[in-house]
């Protein structure tokens, strides 16, 4: 096709005239896009798929944020200071879990579990180093290792044996949930924790200031194994009594 004054069309660009050695530019439209932005639509358009992998891969490592970890070892203070300073096993609390810091009874120590009102009573027969933990309404007095294979011949002999009494005995094989260590304060500690009514010495044998039976007369300097449990025994039985005198009469 011909035009006349020797017009013709430049088939390199599009949108302008040559007319011999000018070139006339014709504006394309607002709307119009260039051929470099038609490239890149197309482009677009062919890869849209690409594009969406993408964005739902940005997504999807947004919502894959792991969250802050806890600590591996919640009771770790807790547990250098019974492992290193005194020398007891220790069971590791459940990380994240409802399972605290345990102890590990039958090595060094026996546990007698006892209501705290009889436990405040035996005290007096304890040594001023004698450990005493407190959970809730329960006194945790530490006595001598095998107390607790001893405690039924025991409370036998003192005539209690007959008797259902609240107090109970963890030896060898069972654990005790572990106070927190002497200055840790108790802000740490959750609403019904055990503490430390009174905490062990660091670097003190803890067997030296435990009851025990061998100390049956004042031999040794231990604290009395027999006068303790005699004493919380009667502590028990009364708290037992003045139960069974505050509960309303059955009537027929």
């Amino acid at each position: 096709m011909s035009y006349p004054l020797g017009l013709t069309l430049h088939a390199a660009r599009t949108g302008s005239l040559r007319y011999g050695r000018t070139t006339l530019h014709h504006a394309a439209p607002p709307h119009a896009p260039s051929s470099g932005t038609l490239r890149i639509r197309k482009n677009t358009q062919r890869n849209s798929r690409a594009l969406w992998a993408v964005a739902l891969g940005m997504v999807g490592s947004l919502l894959t944020v792991p969250l802050p970890r806890r600590p591996l070892d919640p009771g770790g203070r807790a547990r250098r200071w019974y492992e290193n300073e005194l020398g007891w096993a220790t069971v590791p609390a459940q990380a994240g879990g409802p399972v605290p810091l345990r102890l590990r009874v039958g090595d060094r120590f026996d546990v007698l579990d006892v209501p705290a009102e009889a436990g405040r009573a035996g005290l007096r027969h304890l040594a001023p180093a004698s450990p005493v933990a407190v959970q809730g309404d329960r006194m945790r007095l530490l006595v001598a290792a095998g107390s607790a294979e001893e405690l039924p011949g025991l409370l036998d002999w003192l005539e209690w044996g007959a008797l259902a009494l609240d107090l109970k005995v963890t030896g060898e094989g069972g654990v005790m949930e572990a106070p927190l260590p002497p200055g840790a304060g108790r802000s740490g500690a959750l609403q019904g924790a055990a503490v430390w009514l009174r905490p062990p010495e660091s670097g003190c044998e803890v067997e030296a200031s435990l009851p025990t039976l061998s100390a049956v007369g004042g031999g040794g300097g231990a604290p009395d194994l027999v006068r303790l449990v005699d004493t919380v025994a009667t502590q028990c039985h009364r708290l037992r009594l003045r139960r069974a005198c505050a509960e309303p009469l059955a009537l027929p």
